[in-house]
């Protein structure tokens, strides 16, 4: 079963629970996903959708982030729970020992000897490491070992 079909049945089963919080998130994926399959004209695999789910959950953070600030904090709440949701269909996150190997690995394979390589072993990593790890996170370390040594 794809993820999209996923999406689906759980919108369903929240429609028919009458659970509104998580019934409006999942419309919301389905409603991006759809847009980015237009957009693209093409039917997105379950990578792909992982992708906009991970866009979903960055706006979502920037808009709680936003509304604390602003005192509204009853929005913020309903922000947060709407994350809680989206982060339901990504895939396990890495630890931080996995992607240490993964960034090390990733520059041996390459032969990347300092900043100048950093393109090539963010190709590397990112292909292993999409939806499963904060990708700015993940530059910021590649930045740092490439830039040390």
């Amino acid at each position: 079963m794809t993820l999209i079909e996923t999406l689906n049945q759980d919108m369903k089963a929240a429609l028919r629970a009458g659970r509104k919080l998580e019934l409006s998130a999942l419309r919301m994926a389905l409603a991006a996903v759809k847009t980015k399959e237009i957009e693209l004209r093409a039917k997105l695999s379950d990578a792909e959708t992982v992708g906009v789910l991970e866009k979903l959950i960055r706006q979502g953070r920037d808009a709680e982030a936003q509304f604390r600030s602003g005192g509204r904090d009853e929005l913020a709440a309903k922000e947060a729970a709407e994350i809680v949701v989206f982060e339901r269909y990504l895939p396990k996150a890495l630890g931080q020992d996995e992607i240490e190997a993964l960034i090390k690995s990733a520059i041996e394979a390459s032969g990347a000897s300092g900043i100048k390589d950093m393109g090539r072993v963010m190709a590397a990593v990112k292909a292993e490491a999409a939806g499963r790890a904060d990708m700015g996170a993940v530059s910021a370390r590649v930045r740092e070992i490439l830039t040390a040594g």
